[in-house]
């Protein structure tokens, strides 16, 4: 397996070849009739960041070989969902962002090797993504990808489990938190916070438009990110235990996090020093936050309030 530095130099020496992702990115039309905001601006760039990601990812991934666990597949609502399981103990399920997979986002930088001391890791690819099944029809994302989780935990005959989401994962795991409660025993939400319901954020997803070349995601699944917001009344009315854990230069600290602590101050925040968003997972500090979050809300076995 390759250390996270490797990782990180070689995406750093990728983005000078990025010319080849440009039918990628530029199929993606952007609509409005005003002015973005700096939010949206940012969510903008970090879209076109991902897919250059995910196609380099996707290079590194046939060079190097994926370090030893059980891989399979199973069958949710008619789309194949693929997953890998390692470990022993109680169950972790890991939740990538946007553009990315199990491998990718877990495997690589170590964290699904690291866990699996403690834990029985379990590091699905969202469809849309990875090995799992990529359907085109809308209303085929979203809150299907939360109901994916759970079924993939009936799968594996798995009453409750440790959640813990990365970016588009995070959003995932928190809407899990409101339509399944009863599933999750505690969550670590990496990279994200609130995306509120209704919010200009929220609403971004639903604008985005297919052009004629094609694209890496569906444009389904970009669509489909609007149904993962939540109100700040779900968002208070929470009961399992949380931990963020956020680079100290994400810019998703301020976009979602930030206004998560300002209704839910209560919940503990781990900082991962120099981390932005997309090089957070490659650091050794945030698998290390991740797994003392999972031992220490373990321990607690409390919620937040």
């Amino acid at each position: 397996m390759l250390a996270g530095d490797n990782i990180k130099s070689l995406f750093n020496m990728s983005r000078n070849k990025s010319s080849r992702l440009s039918a990628s990115i530029s199929s993606i039309q952007w609509t409005t009739e005003t002015k973005w905001s700096t939010a949206t601006k940012w969510t903008t760039a970090m879209l076109t960041r991902w897919l250059l990601s995910f196609a380099i990812a996707q290079a590194v991934f046939l060079i190097y070989p994926v370090q030893s666990a059980r891989a399979d597949d199973f069958d949710s609502n008619g789309v194949k969902i693929h997953y890998v399981v390692r470990g022993q103990g109680d169950p972790v399920v890991l939740l990538h962002g946007l553009a990315s997979s199990g491998f990718i986002n877990w495997q690589l930088p170590g964290t699904v090797r690291e866990l699996s001391r403690s834990f029985k890791v379990i590091a699905m690819d969202f469809r849309g993504h990875g090995f799992s099944g990529k359907p085109a029809e809308e209303g085929q994302y979203g809150v299907q990808m939360v109901e994916d989780v759970v079924r993939l935990m009936d799968h594996l005959q798995i009453k409750r489990a440790h959640i813990v989401g990365y970016s588009m994962g995070g959003m995932v795991a928190m809407k899990l938190l409101t339509m399944h409660p009863d599933r999750v025993e505690t969550a670590v939400i990496g990279g994200m916070g609130l995306l509120k319901a209704g919010s200009p954020l929220d609403r971004f997803w639903a604008g985005l438009k297919p052009g004629s070349r094609g694209q890496a995601i569906p444009i389904a699944c970009l669509h489909g990110i609007t149904e993962l917001g939540i109100t700040e009344d779900q968002a208070r009315q929470i009961q399992v235990p949380i931990t963020i854990v956020v680079g100290e230069k994400d810019p998703c600290r301020q976009m979602y996090v930030e206004p998560l602590l300002r209704l839910r101050p209560d919940l503990p925040v781990r900082i991962v020093a120099g981390a932005g968003h997309f090089d957070c997972i490659l650091k050794r500090d945030f698998i290390k936050d991740v797994d003392e979050a999972l031992l220490d809300t373990q321990n607690r076995g409390e919620p937040n309030h």
